[in-house]
């Protein structure tokens, strides 16, 4: 057995961890970018106590998924501030935008596009960032402790991953108190995105020990998210931001599958939301997979493992792995998830989508290899 686990060089997890955010980025830098959301609800007490530290500190909003464009205003910014540490506050778009710039700022500026992946021309990062402390005030993507940020190129209509072990944070600090007050919505795509992600790498052939433990736990504390959708028990909340960081942890040390690998593909050709894609998928890919495992036969591991995820969900050491896609389906019709047509996905586009999915990297950590006509059937059952 042999295998890698990379992670952030410190996580603090915690009600009230925001306020270690003051000592360790004075301990970091002297001049600050704050990357941010549209909204200014943590930024307004954040700037002040940053500055009584000494710090100066630029605020720079991030308003929608990180494209080249984007990432592009962001590194003249950093130019502009002088900043030497970066802070993301925010859902996975800002913190991607966050640990991008950070790297991107020591490396090769005037040829940056060569390091992403699949437009890129493969060029390595050559140098660590600048000090990066991730914030999420959503219980999603788990970007606080993943090795890449994806960023969208609208001329291609692709999202791609700008990825290296650099892009790493220094500090993921994740405080769930920050997601008090989150719409509805939101907290049902990203919770989704969350309990997807922890499911893909349970079931993954690239996950290890260390990655198929978080997640079995991050799948235990995801049966609270009708719970913090309703806006009950802080407890749900911290539940789901530990989720969030079990799948974050995973996904950066294995590999995801083929929710993944549809909602990358279908979220840089419409600009749809990622964890509503996800949301979308994620009970007819269950169904496929599982239904292919168990005609072929072979790789038992995984279909153990689809079971077992069916025990934790349904919370039930009698339930099956139909119970498990039922479960599923039952939380996506309580969170009013909508179906693939009301994101803007056209049956026109499906068999290009279709193409660039089978050609993914989330794709290669699915457990079984689906065919074409398999993931026209999923798309198809998820509401096109």
């Amino acid at each position: 057995m042999a295998f890698e686990f990379a992670t952030a060089g410190r996580i603090l997890f915690g009600a009230g961890q925001i306020k270690q955010v003051l000592t360790l980025a004075a301990a970091s830098g002297k001049r600050a970018l704050l990357v941010r959301g549209s909204s200014r609800r943590v930024a307004a007490d954040l700037v002040p106590a940053l500055e009584a530290q000494g710090l100066s500190v630029a605020e720079w909003a991030v308003t929608r998924e990180p494209d080249t464009d984007m990432i592009a205003q962001g590194m003249a910014t950093m130019q502009a501030t002088d900043a030497d540490v970066v802070i993301g506050v925010g859902g996975g778009s800002v913190l991607d935008t966050a640990k991008a710039l950070a790297v991107l700022a020591t490396n090769d500026a005037d040829h940056w596009l060569d390091y992403l992946e699949i437009v890129g021309n493969g060029a390595v990062l050559q140098r660590p960032g600048w000090p990066c402390i991730a914030v999420p005030t959503t219980a999603g993507t788990g970007s606080e402790v993943t090795r890449n940020a994806v960023i969208g190129v609208p001329e291609h209509r692709v999202k791609v991953s700008l990825r290296h072990a650099f892009l790493l944070p220094r500090y993921a600090v994740i405080d769930p108190d920050l997601a008090r007050g989150l719409p509805p919505t939101v907290t049902a795509y990203t919770g989704l995105d969350a309990l997807v992600q922890c499911l893909e790498v349970f079931v993954s052939p690239h996950g290890n020990p260390l990655t198929t433990a978080l997640c079995r736990e991050g799948l235990a504390q995801a049966r609270q998210l009708e719970k913090a959708w309703r806006g009950e028990a802080p407890v749900a909340r911290s539940a789901m931001a530990l989720a969030a960081l079990c799948g974050g942890l995973g996904l950066a040390n294995a590999k995801l599958g083929a929710v993944h690998g549809l909602a990358g593909p279908l979220g840089g050709w419409y600009g749809a939301d990622h964890g509503a894609l996800c949301a979308a998928l994620v009970a007819p890919v269950w169904r496929m997979n599982t239904s292919r495992l168990q005609q072929s036969g072979t790789n038992a591991s995984a279909l153990d493992r689809y079971a077992e995820a069916a025990r934790i969900l349904v919370d039930s050491p009698d339930a099956t792995i139909e119970d498990g896609a039922r479960w599923i389906e039952s939380l996506c019709t309580t969170l009013q998830i909508p179906p693939l047509s009301t994101l803007g996905v056209d049956r026109e586009d499906l068999s290009a989508c279709v193409a660039k999915a089978e050609k993914s990297s989330s794709m290669k950590g699915n457990p079984v290899q689906l065919t074409e006509a398999e993931l026209m059937t999923i798309l198809e059952e998820s509401g096109v």
